[in-house]
């Protein structure tokens, strides 16, 4: 769904945990190195032409600093905004999930990607 706006990712390769599987997207995509980071919510998804599951995930610690390694471009965007950008359908539900967050996680910044 190509210039549409979603949180990085990807999937979970046979045999991997979702973990595994974050910490393995956010490197080959952004270039960092999850050290702390824990899921907030998971969820199915029914497009037209394929069924996605999905997690988000709160990233507590990691090294490194986020770069567009894939070509995609990035931004940080706060939860109380994602909502005006052109998200993903499937995302939606994680807006919300952002959104309801206690303070200081309420005021932290999320990244999507094109």
């Amino acid at each position: 769904m190509a210039g549409r706006w979603e949180f990085p990712g990807g999937k979970v390769g046979a045999g991997e945990s979702d973990s595994a599987a974050l910490a393995r997207e956010l490197r080959e995509e952004l270039g960092v190195d999850v050290s702390a980071a824990h899921p907030l919510l998971a969820l199915n998804h029914d497009y037209d032409d394929r069924r996605v599951e999905l997690s988000l995930w709160i990233v507590e610690r990691l090294a490194g600093v986020p770069q567009a390694l894939d070509g995609q471009r990035l931004k940080w965007v706060h939860p109380a905004r994602l909502g005006d950008e052109d998200i993903l359908e499937a995302d939606r539900p994680f807006i919300e999930a952002l959104q309801r967050l206690p303070a200081p996680l309420s005021t932290m910044t999320a990244r999507i990607e094109e």
